[in-house]
């Protein structure tokens, strides 16, 4: 797979201490460009170049050491300072008869200028605007999934003029497979082949979606190293289009007969969802507007494939919630749950389009279409009872997490398992049969993986069309499939419990006064534990008050901020005694309670500020008392260095990815590179807390401002 970001291109299922290897590579650092192009690195405080790099050019070869409005003229340089974006794009310049693109990027405390040579023809003239907007519709006329990867890429072919263009879709476990491609006369296509994980270690996916476009213009290119009056070989390039790409990488296109390569990254929802891999069979280079107009279109198809993702989880909920319907139609006032189960198992199976349903209740067992032996069913029942109580279990690949169901792969190698809360938990699974796929790679993935984890990595030298049947797996199962298990479960039980109301009224009747003593003693025994729990905790933070009274400023910060993690502990301890459950907590609301308790905490001012938009998610209470103390640590930090003495926007923002869920804290302030950070206790404190998640904190530049984002799992 065409990779101009990263060089691990390792196949199938490499030795994991490869791509250890692969990742610790430092890819953005390279120290050198690629020739076709020249940049200038200046101090962005005194704006004087310190360093250069490209093929020898007279003038600037002897622009180190001078002012940037010397090298690039007093308009370009105003321009450049003006801009406040990331890539910056101030025009062009002209050097001794020849013309050249100009955009810019920070780099710590250095400002980086790159020179991209202009095209001789026309780019960005009425009629390149016209073709790029039919592109753009012909992207949204399309009927199917297959016909918009076709129709991108035609037009990414027909926009860059390179000889083969592929779309390039990450599936499950970050491998990746060709669903679309466009190819000149003569040119080879890799159209439904598959592509390892290793191709792209997670490093290269980060900068996808930070560098959208990446061109190699010439694959026999000589790296042109970074010189000036300091060491510059530890420079950032992130954000450069010519930063040079490591010699295996070189090595692997040279093995596919590429001459020149490009990659657009396709970025929905903030995450990286495929690329536009581009290859030509000579040296090609893109100009600025061309790359730019690629990234524009790019976005155009991410928008595109969200829609009809959505349209289609759309179509399918309100298919499955008539299925729903007709199924609970079934469960009348004078039926068991057995009996419901004995005759309505065949719709519950088609209502996910299972082979077999089954349902566990203690010692009984009800079976229909294609399941596992009883023995199996009952075995796998206790292994996800619990897990499925928390949410909706599903796998299409059964054995991964159960290896035990290797035995019966033929009929059970995908699940969807809900535990329903009766008084014994009845286990609600769901079966799909091993779905046996024949999967083409390009070129053997189990071949060219060197034994000795420390030998040279080279890539691999055939890419030849190669199948494998992969076994162990079932078809799988979709968003709207799995959120109808569970919501067919809670209805269900309604319209269970609903039938047990009516049928023991006369009973509750007679034994009410003695219930109702008993959940008064309960919630008598509930208020004082936590009415003495709440007691103590005000107590103490009475204490940490009037200590702060006499204590110096720098002592009284500190107890303020013990304080407010005090109340972050004391209000999950109301939630717990507000909710039926002591083990799990809507993390949403918690965090929502969280934030009104700040704003009233915060000062003058910062109410209308502080702004929070969450998903449920349900989590365990000491995961959540964690999490509580981290956005409390954030917030404030963001309270006091974002804004100087001022007032300004934060974001929070809470969602699911997957078996995962991210937290953004984000401000409009003044940036990383202007903000004091605290290093002291609250500092270790946070990641101490993020390692007891075992997640990670990443700072990120929030143009302007400063976003952090915790992800971590949520079991």
């Amino acid at each position: 797979m065409d990779d101009p970001q990263h060089s691990a291109l390792s196949a199938g299922a490499p030795d994991p201490d490869l791509l250890t290897a692969c990742d610790r590579e430092p890819i953005h650092v390279p120290g050198a460009i690629q020739p076709h192009g020249h940049m200038i690195v200046a101090d962005e405080r005194t704006l004087r170049v310190v360093g250069r790099a490209g093929l020898p050019h007279p003038r600037l070869d002897a622009a180190i050491g001078q002012p940037l409005a010397t090298v690039l003229g007093p308009d370009l340089c105003a321009r450049l300072q003006d801009q406040e974006d990331r890539l910056a794009v101030p025009g062009a310049l002209h050097l001794d008869g020849s013309s050249w693109d100009v955009s810019a990027f920070r780099s710590g405390d250095r400002l980086v200028i790159e020179l991209l040579p202009q095209s001789q023809q026309v780019v960005l003239d009425a009629g390149f605007l016209a073709r790029l907007d039919q592109y753009g519709t012909a992207l949204e006329r399309a009927a199917s999934f297959a016909e918009l990867f076709h129709k991108a890429a035609e037009a990414f072919r027909q926009m860059t003029g390179f000889d083969r263009v592929m779309v390039y879709r990450f599936v499950e476990e970050d491998a990746g497979v060709v669903v679309g491609e466009s190819l000149a006369p003569g040119m080879p296509g890799f159209m439904n082949h598959h592509f390892p994980a290793g191709d792209i270690p997670r490093q290269a996916r980060a900068l996808y979606v930070r560098n959208r476009v990446r061109v190699i213009a010439d694959i026999g290119y000589t790296p042109q190293p970074l010189r000036g009056e300091e060491d510059l070989s530890g420079l950032d390039l992130t954000d450069s289009a010519l930063r040079s790409v490591s010699p295996v990488h070189i090595r692997y296109l040279h093995n596919m007969q590429v001459g020149a390569s490009a990659s657009i990254s396709i970025v929905k929802d903030g995450l990286l969802w495929g690329l536009i891999a581009c290859h030509h069979r000579v040296p090609r280079d893109l100009p600025l507007a061309t790359r730019l107009a690629c990234r524009a279109l790019s976005t155009a198809l991410a928008r595109q494939v969200r829609a009809r993702e959505d349209a289609d989880l759309y179509r399918a909920r309100i298919r499955l919630r008539t299925q729903e319907d007709a199924i609970l139609s079934q469960l009348g006032s004078d039926r068991t749950l057995g009996a419901f189960f004995a005759e309505a198992g065949p719709k519950i199976a088609a209502l996910l389009n299972a082979d077999g349903f089954a349902a566990v209740q203690g010692g009984d067992l009800f079976a229909t279409g294609h399941c596992p032996d009883a023995i199996d069913i009952r075995a796998l029942a206790d292994h996800v009872r619990l897990p499925a109580a928390m949410r909706t279990f599903a796998t299409n690949q059964l054995e991964r997490d159960y290896p035990a169901a290797a035995e019966f792969r033929a009929t059970g190698s995908g699940l969807v398992a809900v535990t329903m809360s009766t008084e014994v938990p009845t286990i609600l699974m769901w079966f799909r049969a091993e779905h046996l796929q024949t999967v083409i790679w390009a070129g053997n993935p189990h071949k060219d993986i060197p034994a000795d984890p420390e030998a040279q990595l080279n890539p691999r030298t055939s890419f030849a069309e190669w199948s494998e049947q992969v076994s162990g797996r079932a078809r799988p199962w979709s968003h709207a499939e799995e959120e109808a298990a569970g919501r067919i479960v809670r209805l269900m039980l309604e319209a269970r419990n609903n039938r047990r109301v009516r049928e023991l009224n006369h009973e509750i009747a007679t034994t009410l006064k003695e219930n109702e003593s008993l959940l008064r003693q309960k919630d008598f025994l509930l208020r004082e534990v936590n009415h003495r729990v709440q007691n103590s905790l005000s107590l103490v933070a009475a204490f940490l008050r009037m200590q702060s009274r006499e204590a110096p400023e720098e002592v009284r910060t500190h107890l303020a901020a013990a304080e407010s993690r005090l109340k972050a502990v004391s209000l999950v301890h109301r939630r717990l005694h507000q909710n039926d459950s002591g083990e799990i907590l809507d993390l949403a609301r918690y965090l929502e309670d969280l934030c009104d308790d700040l704003r009233e905490t915060l000062g003058r001012g910062w109410g209308d500020m502080l702004d929070i938009s969450p998903t449920p998610i349900l989590i365990a209470t000491d995961r959540a008392i964690n999490v509580g103390l981290i956005v409390n640590e954030l917030v404030t930090n963001a309270t006091k260095y974002a804004y100087g003495d001022g007032v300004g926007p934060i974001g929070i923002v809470l969602e699911q990815y997957r078996d995962s869920f991210r937290l953004i804290v984000a401000d409009n302030g003044v940036g990383r590179d202007g903000a004091v950070r605290g290093t002291g206790f609250g500092s270790r404190m946070l990641g101490a807390l993020v390692e007891r998640l075992n997640g990670h904190l990443d700072m990120e530049d929030n143009q302007p401002g400063t976003r952090a984002i915790l992800t971590a799992p949520i079991r």
